[in-house]
């Protein structure tokens, strides 16, 4: 019994730990948009999974980490919101984990923060008009960010999710409960 509660705090303290770092890796320069938020939000979703208010704190609290030091914004509302559904979308994959899986968790992630954040900015701005061609201008005016918003997350849950899934091989400590080793 108290080698699996050990086993189970050091697979969670190491799933945290990746998503800490990840929530850290938006303090590295890159592309606009090409940033960690979204496989953070997925990762933690499939493998904190419903563990109640955790699933959501880890990446919410790894982007209030990094906003603290980046800036705050008037749109976080909808940054945030967006990685609590993805957190969500994450749930989909978690009794299953497969690249192919991930790969359109990451799209479908990537899909969600381009609509909520880009209407909070229709909406909340005076930049574009009130109306149906204001609302599309604004959505064409972000696809070049969008295509960033795919390719980070698309890299990223590839980096988390293989990454933990090369640990569980190695680290036996790391691996669920009840799992074996594939051959």
């Amino acid at each position: 019994m108290q080698t699996a509660m050990n086993a189970n705090t050091f697979r969670l303290l190491a799933i945290l730990a990746a998503i800490l770092t990840a929530g850290a890796l938006r303090l590295i320069p890159h592309p606009p948009n090409f940033t960690p938020i979204g496989a953070m939000a997925l990762f933690s979703g499939a493998y904190l999974g419903r563990r109640g208010l955790m699933a959501f704190a880890a990446p919410l609290g790894a982007m209030l980490l990094s906003d603290a030091v980046i800036g705050f914004h008037s749109y976080m509302w909808a940054t945030y919101s967006s990685v609590a559904l993805i957190v969500l979308i994450g749930w989909t994959v978690q009794a299953r984990i497969s690249p192919l899986r991930v790969g359109a968790a990451a799209i479908a992630s990537s899909v969600l923060f381009y609509l909520l954040t880009n209407f909070s900015v229709w909406l909340g701005s005076s930049v574009y008009p009130q109306t149906l061609a204001g609302l599309t201008a604004c959505y064409v005016a972000a696809i070049p960010f969008f295509q960033n918003t795919i390719a980070g997350d698309l890299f990223y849950s590839g980096l988390l999710f293989g990454g933990f899934a090369l640990l569980e091989r190695a680290v036996p400590a790391l691996r669920p409960r009840g799992a074996t080793q594939a051959a």
